[in-house]
């Protein structure tokens, strides 16, 4: 399967809308966001996904309930762990607050984490940390996305 993977989309309400063209163009089967969704309005575009899809909340979510209600709990606190295609994934926003260690105990293979704004994939030990940069482009000025296909593990950084 191939995951759709953001964060930090910051309420950037046209780049949401390429962000769920762009995942429905590439078939993704299940998209996840790392947090910093912002407000409930910017959770639109997510009803134009042809997939599943969950998030977890960051440091800039102040509207809980709102974004709870809106994403009928699809929304929530990190760290959030999941079963993909037989791959034990966590998600969190600050990797920072989170030891290596607390992840190898959770057996994890796949992390995925944001609030950095700077895309970075990388291994280390037994698991694939992924970081999709930002999709609101607000920082960095780039508006970016992780591809991870499940089969395979391979994973692609996309500017859209």
């Amino acid at each position: 399967m191939i995951v759709g993977i953001l964060s930090d989309s910051h309420d950037n309400l046209p780049v949401l809308d390429r962000m769920a063209k762009y995942f429905n163009e590439q078939k993704v089967g299940f998209v996840i966001h790392a947090g910093d969704f912002v407000a409930p309005f910017a959770l639109k575009a997510f009803e134009e996904l042809r997939c599943p899809w969950i998030g977890v909340f960051g440091n800039n979510d102040g509207e809980q309930g709102g974004l709870t209600k809106m994403s009928q709990g699809r929304i929530q606190p990190a760290p959030y762990g999941l079963n993909l295609d037989g791959k034990k994934v966590v998600v969190v926003h600050d990797l920072a607050s989170y030891s290596k260690e607390e992840f190898a105990s959770k057996a994890a293979e796949v992390v995925i984490h944001g609030h950095t704004h700077e895309p970075e994939i990388k291994k280390e030990g037994d698991i694939l940390f992924i970081n999709p940069g930002e999709l609101g482009g607000w920082v960095n000025g780039r508006c970016t996305v992780v591809l991870l296909d499940t089969k395979t593990m391979e994973t692609r950084i996309e500017e859209i």
